[in-house]
């Protein structure tokens, strides 16, 4: 199931206009955003992306909670050269304690799907050992997507058996990292600041992608 329509069978989703950022072009690639707010949840937003000659395509979802107490993801899912590969990543904007039990026991199940090394990040000190990253050929794009589902049905599975939060502290967390990225770059921060520039790629960040 596509990961929007996963969403909006637990959440209601209000989709909010982008203002000029529906439809970028950067290094031969066209990116298709859209933002939403998640009743009960937070901030949800997609970048669809395609490029060289249909040879690239790309998929990016980001969940910024803001009501219940649940870690920051991010989602990508890119399918370039014959080789497919998901990155699942979550930040440490936690408030509280938090039950994510439900995500160690699906990154369990996929464990034998191979790894991909992603290097060092700046960010590596409050991303969550739950985070998982695997890249293959498409032959196992079967496995990624079932690792995606079901990764998915956990993290909602949480969110449901989360506390509620304070948004304004939750906003200073999910803030700092959104911060973070604008200061010390990362591999789509770095594509887009080259393409866009600092200050919209700013905007980009702190008002579509992470509201």
């Amino acid at each position: 199931m596509d990961i929007l329509d996963k969403l909006k069978t637990h959440f209601t989703m209000k989709e909010i206009p982008v203002e000029g950022f529906h439809k970028l072009k950067i290094k031969g690639m066209t990116f298709t955003i859209r933002q939403y707010e998640a009743a009960g949840l937070g901030h949800v937003s997609r970048m669809d992306a395609a490029g060289f000659f249909g040879l690239m395509k790309m998929e990016t979802l980001i969940i910024n909670p803001k009501w219940k107490d649940v870690p920051l993801l991010s989602y990508d899912r890119v399918n370039a050269m014959g080789k497919d590969t998901l990155i699942i990543e979550l930040f440490d904007t936690l408030t509280g304690p938090c039950f994510l039990r439900p995500l160690d026991e699906v990154k369990a199940r996929y464990a034998s799907l191979p790894d991909h090394d992603l290097g060092a990040h700046w960010y590596d000190s409050i991303k969550l050992e739950q985070s998982v990253s695997k890249k293959g050929k498409k032959a196992q794009s079967a496995s990624f997507d079932a690792l995606t589902d079901e990764y998915f049905d956990a993290y909602i599975a949480c969110a449901g058996q989360a506390a509620s939060c304070a948004p304004q502290e939750k906003a200073q967390k999910s803030g700092a990292y959104v911060e973070g990225l604008l200061l010390h770059g990362g591999p789509s921060t770095d594509i887009f600041k080259k393409g866009l520039g600092e200050e919209k790629t700013a905007d980009l960040f702190r008002r579509i992608l992470f509201g």
